[in-house]
């Protein structure tokens, strides 16, 4: 059974929220630049990871943010987590700016769920004590507090006591992502930041855990920002969705509208790439090459036209326009408006 199928109806998206509130979630031109050698006798050459992000996530809304690997996402996240500090650019909570000196207020707001449950669980500690670390280090409740909670997170994510005093190597892959939500959960975070949670299992144990956390998401009222190269799995759990290509968000629109009509090129070849049960077609074929562009010498103009296969000339030279609708935007020449 196949994760699109299940989470259909457990993880259907509600209504995207209203435009006018403030976004629990925002980032305001978040760049980020590293400085990387190529030789040993070369200097430094800037690494553009991020260029000028803008998003907004209003609360308890999915968004979906997808790209190839190496676009970007993962700064992104770890910038939301405080692990990483923008070049320029803002972090807001609530419409509040949060500085690099309040990690700790972003670690109470803002949980991850990372990719992979067998090496972001740490095999020398029991469950209990994985589950309980996030109190323990920002000293929340005394012990009895504290197993309360945990026992409690324990149930709503579907796993039995028992599992208390064991080891992640006591448990199946899906049982460990069970345990990483628990832990991500247990400080009642609003936010919570899904970096591929699912690629590091079976297909039927992806269909679980998402199944798993669109009931959460009800439960709790919780806000996701759900990374992933599954346009399948995004499509039904997002009520958002970002592509974003070389550190730039290309188009963003509410989920619906998006797949029922993607807008950007780079963001139609990623959903002709999307595997159909029809035994009768081939694999798909993005027509993009195997080739990504170089991050530390991008091409000029669009970033993406020496891929496009509806590149035009003002493409080689010109930055493409952002193209504003009603509610969502793409950058591209294609929709910009006609010269008068």
């Amino acid at each position: 059974m196949s994760p699109t199928t299940t989470t259909q109806a457990a993880a259907a998206p509600g209504a995207a929220s209203d435009a006018n509130a403030v976004p629990v979630l925002e980032l305001a031109g978040v760049t980020k630049t590293y400085r990387v050698k190529q030789g040993m006798f070369s200097a430094p050459k800037p690494l553009h990871a991020l260029g000028g992000v803008n998003l907004k996530i209003h609360r308890k809304d999915v968004l979906g943010l997808v790209g190839e690997s190496g676009c970007g996402k993962s700064t992104l996240a770890k910038i939301l987590l405080g692990l990483e500090a923008p070049t320029s650019g803002k972090v807001l909570i609530d419409g509040r700016e949060v500085t690099a000196r309040e990690r700790t207020v972003l670690a109470r707001r803002i949980q991850p769920i990372f990719q992979d449950p067998y090496s972001s669980l740490n095999p020398r500690k029991s469950i209990e004590d994985i589950i309980a670390l996030p109190l323990v280090v920002h000293k929340i409740g005394d012990s009895a507090s504290r197993a309360k909670a945990v026992t409690r997170m324990l149930d709503l994510v579907g796993l039995p006591q028992r599992v208390l005093r064991g080891y992640p190597n006591q448990l199946s892959g899906g049982q460990r992502q069970r345990v990483a939500i628990a832990r991500a959960l247990v400080m009642n975070p609003e936010i919570v930041i899904c970096d591929e949670p699912t690629s590091a299992l079976d297909v039927s144990v992806q269909s679980q855990i998402l199944n798993l956390l669109g009931d959460l998401r009800e439960e709790l009222g919780l806000t996701y920002l759900f990374i992933s190269h599954n346009l399948a799995v995004v499509e039904h759990l997002a009520t958002r969705v970002a592509v974003m290509y070389l550190g730039k968000i290309v188009e963003e629109a509410p989920a619906s509208e998006l797949f029922a009509g993607p807008r950007h090129p780079y963001t139609q070849a990623l959903l002709e790439s999307v595997l159909t049960p029809d035994p009768n077609l081939s694999v798909p074929d993005t027509h993009l090459g195997a080739t990504y562009p170089n991050p530390i010498d991008p091409p000029s103009g669009c970033h993406f036209h020496p891929r496009c296969a509806k590149v035009m000339d003002i493409c080689k030279t010109t930055p493409p326009p952002h193209v504003a609708g009603p509610q969502g935007h793409v950058d591209c020449h294609l929709h910009a408006a006609p010269a008068r």
